[in-house]
């Protein structure tokens, strides 16, 4: 593998830890642990005898700065190593985009104070929007590392069946996505003392939105679940590829694995660790998920690099 590949895939591997510290922020109720400013940590650059919080929300802050280099670092590589019009120069030049757009929407968390306690309408909206340009971060990191590994152009024309199908899983899996952060908000704002009491919120007219709102979670977790069961099953038969049957063997594993997951989940009450597992599992899903959907709808036409 060359160079610039093996440091695609680590900026991707990389950026899924900084994802996962940042619902570790989240799930601590750390967001607010360096106040509402924004780029300095409660008015200091580095700021002296943190409390936990703020030392939380601090490292969230150096690790997702450090992601914006990696990635910079990795468009300015790109540019330099690959010709114009290639497909890595796409997908780094994208990866920057939402690398920006996801340091704008987290500044906005904690300049407009959605964070910690706040269960306002304005952190739900935001929170959805963060997990989705989340999703389309790591889409363009994924990309950019298939490419430079020897993945071919996408080709979408004349295959509308075949892309109209993933579209409808990459949207339902964003869909899980996004209910999945409002549940995890309302578990960390309003935990159940038992799976009576949460299921008894879950029914009552009087609890807050965020509660009422979880029980979408799981009906569409399970509707998309099975239907890219259905998407894997077709492709894997389909195709005698490895770089095609092997993402949807590994697709179909972790959506039985996530249901699981997301089973126990509920039985023990959303605890901490069991929202990062979740995280990562559904962040594996809808990277395995971009691979497949690369590999099914990829051209034979090879590209060129510079040199």
């Amino acid at each position: 593998m060359k160079p610039f590949a093996k440091y695609s895939w680590g900026v991707l591997a990389y950026s899924i830890l900084v994802i996962l510290w940042g619902a570790f922020v989240r799930a601590t109720g750390s967001g607010a642990g360096c106040g509402s400013h924004w780029p300095t940590c409660n008015g200091e650059i580095i700021p002296r005898s943190p409390q936990q919080e703020t030392l939380i929300e601090f490292t969230h802050r150096l690790s997702s700065g450090l992601a914006l280099i990696l990635v910079v670092v990795m468009l300015v590589w790109a540019y330099r190593q690959y010709e114009k019009g290639h497909m890595v120069r796409l997908g780094a030049s994208a990866a920057m985009f939402f690398m920006v757009t996801e340091a704008l929407v987290g500044a906005a968390l904690v300049l407009f104070q959605w964070v910690a306690d706040d269960a306002s309408l304005g952190r739900v909206i935001s929170i959805s929007v963060h997990l989705v340009n989340t999703f389309l971060l790591l889409a363009s990191l994924t990309l950019t590392a298939w490419w430079a590994s020897g993945g071919k152009r996408l080709q979408i024309v004349n295959r509308r069946l075949l892309v109209g199908g993933f579209v409808i899983g990459f949207i339902g899996v964003l869909l899980i996505g996004v209910s999945g952060a409002i549940t995890a908000l309302g578990d960390t704002l309003f935990p159940a003392g038992s799976l009576a009491e949460g299921i008894a919120q879950d029914f009552s007219p009087t609890v807050h939105f965020l509660i009422r709102l979880r029980v979408y979670h799981p009906m569409i977790a399970i509707l998309t679940s099975f239907y890219l069961i259905f998407v894997v099953l077709w492709q894997y038969n389909s195709s005698q590829e490895r770089n095609i049957r092997l993402p949807a063997l590994i697709l179909g594993s972790l959506l039985l694995l996530q249901l699981g997951i997301g089973l126990l989940n509920v039985l023990l009450l959303a605890p901490v660790f069991m929202q990062i597992i979740h995280l990562l599992v559904a962040d594996l899903i809808w990277i395995t998920l971009v691979l497949l959907f690369a590999a099914s709808i990829q051209t034979l036409q090879p590209s060129r690099e510079i040199g």
